[in-house]
């Protein structure tokens, strides 16, 4: 069993073959998927929530990308509180802190990532981060770590760390403050050890596993589009570094995934 924690099937990429894709998912074992609800900003977070209706195996995200946060203002927060009363929206993100592109500028990400915790907090739901550092720099990483120590810990909701590439100690410092390292298909990409780094010290019962597809497909379908049938090759990837088989990787992650969000889990 699989659980794909962290897909974008929102996109454009999956507009031609959307319902094969998911029939893909479910025929090797995907049992739960949480789609994302970024979709272009403020106007779209809503995006996923049509999928979690449609398929009761399907559930749903809200919030604000970084790229997108110069584009928050006070209608998109009140839309967003009004979506996080949706049964199926069960957590708040992706949100954080994205330096390495700064489509929005850094003190407009911190101030729109706080006000979301702020959000998220109120409405009683885990977080999803993105961080993503400036080149050879661990600037988004302090500021990220730093924000939530301060305006999300004290909450006691914990979050994920999705689509993880930072450091060991990194993934410790996020631990030690109640979160879960989640790891995508980059995990197999050769330059990816301080990834591989983390899958192997990560106790195993705090991990989860992801696509977020459409981007970051793993090893052997690497510059193909990425879609949750291709979670096997992460399950593998972190299964070979654990001692286990990929099979058991993917219980293991999907076990973690209900327990952290208190869902009742599908047999194996």
């Amino acid at each position: 069993m699989y659980v794909d924690s962290h897909a974008h099937i929102d996109g454009k990429q999956f507009a031609a073959d959307r319902d094969a894709m998911l029939t893909r998912a479910r025929e090797v074992g995907v049992r739960t998927l949480l789609a994302i609800g970024n979709g272009d900003g403020p106007d779209t977070v809503e995006c996923a929530i049509p999928f979690a209706e449609k398929h009761d195996w399907i559930y749903a995200s809200i919030g604000i990308h970084p790229h997108e946060a110069r584009l928050a203002d006070e209608a998109a927060y009140a839309k967003m509180e009004r979506l996080a009363k949706h049964p199926k929206v069960i957590a708040w993100g992706e949100i954080g802190l994205d330096y390495f592109y700064d489509h929005s500028p850094r003190d407009v990400q911190q101030t729109v990532f706080a006000r979301q915790l702020e959000l998220a907090e109120a409405a009683h739901k885990p977080i999803i981060i993105h961080c993503r550092p400036s080149q050879n720099s661990e600037d988004a990483w302090d500021d990220c770590l730093r924000l939530l120590r301060e305006r999300w810990a004290p909450a006691g909701l914990g979050g994920i760390l999705h689509c993880f590439t930072g450091s060991l100690e990194h993934a410790r410092a996020a631990l030690d403050i109640g979160f879960v390292i989640s790891f995508a298909g980059n995990i197999t990409y050769p330059k990816a050890q301080n990834i591989r780094d983390v899958a192997a010290m990560v106790p195993l019962d705090r991990f989860f596993i992801e696509t977020d597809c459409p981007y970051l497909a793993p090893v052997p379908h690497r510059g193909k589009r990425n879609e949750p049938a291709f979670i096997v090759e992460t399950a593998r990837q972190v299964g070979e570094l654990r001692g286990l088989s990929g099979e058991q990787a993917g219980n293991l992650a999907a076990d973690n995934f209900f327990r952290f969000f208190g869902l009742t889990s599908p047999p194996h």
